[in-house]
């Protein structure tokens, strides 16, 4: 499916978003569990060594069986996945949940652009829980948005009204996956692939071990950092953690494009069922996928 270099988008569709995540685990339904009754994603189907998980009958969430699987730290990989409710008052309700259920919390904090909880799973997969500020009240620095890492109002949060309205229900209508933060090994390398191939857009850099790039001017889609030391190993194959996540283009020429633009960069793409697989440098699986192929 190669196209004239000259003709292929120098950035990826603007409305281009994240579908889900897709995690390997050891043990399904402890962890099917977890993210029913402390998060408040619900079951869309289930079958052996895999659960589907997801808000209002949108997968978010796929959750994969590996008894055997290794743990790896200190690797590459995803370092969280981010939950985005729709409002102030779900991330409030969200987190009267978290301590009503004695859920720990790993931190919280202002990002000028949103407002974030961050916790861990029972096998140690980074997760947050943010809702954004509207557009309109972002700071900005040289056209993009400008995230900042302040202390949040805990207390503040949970005085928002209605955040104590009824019984918990679960994640409220309208949740999605608003981005993934991965663990790389090389900076440079990860803006070949994310920026260069993929077509994402560079919002900020934070010093010299992270990046946040995205589309359609979106504060991030993707986070990267070298946390874990530069050149950090890759995960063993199979161990537990991501196992991939989705990137979502809403239209299949906008798909077609994106491998396109990935093969003239010497990344290859393979077809499969729902749209394409590739990987990053650095062995994590990118699934792109179209709007009109879900039709």
């Amino acid at each position: 499916m190669r196209l004239d270099a000259e003709k292929v988008r120098t950035s990826i569709d603007p409305a281009t978003a994240l579908g889900s995540v897709h995690l390997t685990v050891r043990d399904l339904g402890r962890a099917v569990a977890f993210y029913e009754s402390r998060l408040g994603f619900r079951v869309l189907a289930r079958g052996p060594g895999v659960a589907r998980l997801g808000v209002d009958g949108r997968e978010l969430l796929v959750l994969r069986e590996s008894r055997e699987a290794p743990r790896a730290r200190g690797t590459t990989g995803l370092y969280h996945f981010a939950v985005r409710v729709p409002s102030r008052r779900d991330l409030a309700r969200s987190l009267a949940r978290l301590i009503e259920t004695g859920t720990p919390l790993d931190g919280a904090a202002d990002h000028s652009v949103s407002e974030a909880l961050y916790l861990s799973d029972m096998e140690g997969n980074g997760i947050e829980i943010y809702r954004d500020r509207p557009r309109e009240q972002w700071a900005a620095k040289g056209g993009k948005a400008l995230m900042t890492t302040e202390a949040l109002d805990l207390a503040g949060l949970l005085a928002e009204p209605g955040a104590d309205d009824g019984a918990w229900s679960g994640l409220a209508k309208g949740t999605d996956l608003g981005h993934v933060h991965l663990t790389v090994s090389h900076l440079g390398e990860a803006e070949r692939f994310y920026v260069g191939a993929l077509g994402f857009d560079v919002m900020m850099r934070a010093g010299k071990s992270a990046l946040f790039v995205s589309a359609g001017g979106y504060h991030h889609h993707v986070g990267l950092n070298t946390w874990a030391g530069e050149g950090a190993p890759v995960p063993p194959a199979g161990a537990a953690g991501l196992h991939s996540f989705e990137v979502h283009l809403p239209k299949r020429e906008g798909l077609e494009r994106t491998v396109a633009r990935l093969e003239a960069a010497g990344f290859s793409a393979a077809r499969v069922e729902d749209g394409f697989e590739t990987r990053d440098p650095f062995q994590n699986v990118v699934r792109l996928t179209s709007a009109e192929d879900a039709r």
